[in-house]
């Protein structure tokens, strides 16, 4: 189709093109069970850029978010440029499950949001529906036990990458204050054409305004208006992927020769990541080494 020039490489909402966050909505309603619309969602320079809307909007300064470890280790970052304050949860090493027994003990009244990256990244570990479940009951609980909100983040690039069948849980239906940052850079192999978006559940507290302050903050951090050529492209392509079973066969490749090796690997279910224990006492000596 032909579309008018201005419209094409011109400025739109701070929040993306409307059209392009409705037809979003409508496949992840289709696909998920939900009830999301344009107006829950804003088009962001990838999931980065996301992340950063979604700490300045909900953050003040001193108030903890925690985070699963192992875990990407730049949400450090995204939480300090906003003054806020990173809380580490240790990992079970069995399992890679959330540690929820910790996880409960370190939630205090100063805890504005939780972030869950699901398939993992570097484990490659995808949280069981189970594990989502428990995690939700314990944030409801503490929410009412400290009078506050707490929204749980889902970091979400790797949403399309799990291997053998795997189903990914998708958080708002387990939890209404949560936050979606989404990125196509890795389902549909572009990561440098930076494209994602944030979505608020329409059931998360004070919603609207959340979508709102998003859309007005990411002009005053820089990230709005992300390229619109990529915005048109991304909704024409909202049920594709590229080849995933390339990651899979690779991965599988890499997990067979590394247990063969004597490694132990919990088994990815998805992602291109995987995290082998160091096959002696000292894991940084032995990563000197093997850089060497």
């Amino acid at each position: 189709n032909e579309v008018e020039p201005t419209v094409l490489h011109g400025y739109m909402s701070n929040a993306g093109f409307e059209d392009v966050r409705q037809t979003i909505a409508e496949s992840l309603n289709h696909r998920f069970g939900t009830k999301f619309a344009a107006k829950n969602l804003i088009m962001t320079v990838g999931a980065a850029s996301g992340l950063n809307v979604i700490f300045k909007t909900i953050l003040n300064p001193e108030e903890e978010v925690i985070v699963f470890a192992p875990y990407f280790l730049e949400y450090g970052a995204y939480v300090r440029n906003f003054d806020g304050k990173l809380v580490e949860i240790s990992p079970d090493t069995t399992t890679f499950q959330p540690n929820l027994e910790e996880f409960e003990q370190k939630i205090t009244a100063k805890t504005r949001a939780v972030i869950v990256n699901t398939p993992h990244n570097p484990t490659g570990v995808v949280y069981s529906e189970e594990t989502i479940k428990k995690l939700a009951v314990i944030l409801e609980k503490k929410q009412q036990e400290f009078g506050s909100v707490i929204y749980l983040i889902s970091d979400e690039p790797y949403r399309e990458l799990a291997y053998d069948g795997v189903e990914v849980p998708y958080l708002t239906k387990y939890y209404d204050n949560t936050i979606v940052g989404y990125s196509y850079s890795k389902s549909l192999s572009l990561p440098g054409e930076r494209i994602g978006y944030v979505a608020v559940s329409p059931n998360c507290n004070e919603a609207e305004t959340i979508v709102d302050m998003c859309g007005q903050i990411s002009r005053g951090i820089g990230h709005n208006c992300p390229a619109s050529l990529i915005q048109l492209a991304v909704a024409d392509c909202l049920y594709d992927t590229s080849d995933l079973s390339v990651y899979e066969k690779n991965a599988n490749i890499l997990y067979d020769a590394l247990t063969g090796m004597g490694f132990e690997i919990v088994r990815p279910g998805g992602t291109f990541y995987m995290f082998p224990k160091a096959p002696e006492p000292d894991a940084v000596a032995f990563c000197k080494r093997a850089m060497k």
